[in-house]
């Protein structure tokens, strides 16, 4: 049996995972197929126990990678090893009783205000600057991941409602409402677009110079280079623009359930994260602000 393939087909076809996620699934589960195979004789994955599984952990610290980077891919061996059993083509999960490695609680790192402000200042005058600057504020202003924002497309943006239609993980649809200056932006945009590229009808809202449809590197190059040229933040991504838009809503008084679902979140668990950013802010303030600070 083809195990991998067989889990491969599960994720895309019942939870409806990302190509992204598939892809990672993948890689991880071909690594451990390829320890496995390379130390242990005549084993399949089938035969795996829990030795094996810590051997590998072990074997992947020695590499060099942290403990966020073994949990990633021990997550990938559970899921996988908790399809098996149900399918039951295993008795026992051998991932079942192994523990993820303690990580360090890493706060999301956002953009201040005023470096958001330095970037509105700047005047697009051709092409790819005024894409550039579309891909900053429409994640900016929206929150949506770089997988969501290639996918969109110019039927996604309704002006009469001033909605888009956004189509998250496990494709989930939601709608997150955009102001009338993003909207102009937007306008301004599809008129440069359509009259450089001598077309109107495009794969995808944003698109490469030669009117090509979008994809994830073009995205991450476009804000890794602004936020780049902005700041000297350790992190230059667009998952950068997603915490800065749940930490400048929550800093404003935005109800944290509201920020669940402009962000797409499942669990309120992972929008609670930007409230130590709010904390810490509040910290701040009163450091600076209390007579005995």
């Amino acid at each position: 049996m083809e195990t991998i393939p067989a889990f491969i087909r599960y994720l895309k076809t019942e939870r409806r995972c990302s190509p992204h996620t598939l892809s990672a699934y993948t890689l991880d589960l071909k690594s451990f197929e390829e320890f496995i195979s390379q130390n242990y004789d005549n084993y399949s994955l089938l035969e795996v126990n829990r030795n094996m599984v810590r051997a590998f952990m072990s074997e992947l610290k020695n590499k060099g990678l942290n403990n966020r980077s073994v949990n990633r891919k021990l997550s990938s061996l559970k899921s996988f090893y908790t399809f098996l059993e149900k399918k039951q083509h295993i008795s026992q999960n051998p991932v079942g009783l192994v523990r993820m490695l303690k990580t360090a609680k890493n706060l999301p790192e956002f953009v201040p205000e005023s470096i958001i402000e330095n970037h509105n200042s700047i005047e697009a005058e051709t092409f790819p600057e005024i894409r550039d600057q579309l891909i900053f504020e429409i994640l900016y202003q929206t929150g949506m991941r770089r997988a969501e924002l290639c996918s969109l497309r110019d039927e996604n943006i309704d002006f009469a409602s001033m909605t888009i239609k956004v189509h998250g993980k496990r494709n989930k649809e939601r709608l997150i409402p955009f102001t009338i200056k993003l909207g102009k932006l937007i306008k301004s945009y599809y008129k440069m677009r359509n009259s450089a590229l001598q077309a109107e009808h495009f794969d995808t809202a944003i698109v490469t110079n030669k009117g090509q449809k979008c994809y994830a590197g073009l995205i991450y190059r476009s804000i890794n280079s602004q936020l780049s040229a902005l700041s000297n933040l350790s992190k230059a991504s667009p998952h950068v623009l997603r915490h800065t838009f749940a930490t400048h809503l929550l800093n404003s008084g935005a109800d944290l359930l509201a920020i669940k679902e402009l962000l797409g979140h499942t669990s309120l668990v992972a929008t609670q994260v930007y409230t130590h950013s709010t904390i810490d802010k509040l910290k701040e303030i009163h450091k600076q602000a209390h007579p005995s600070g």
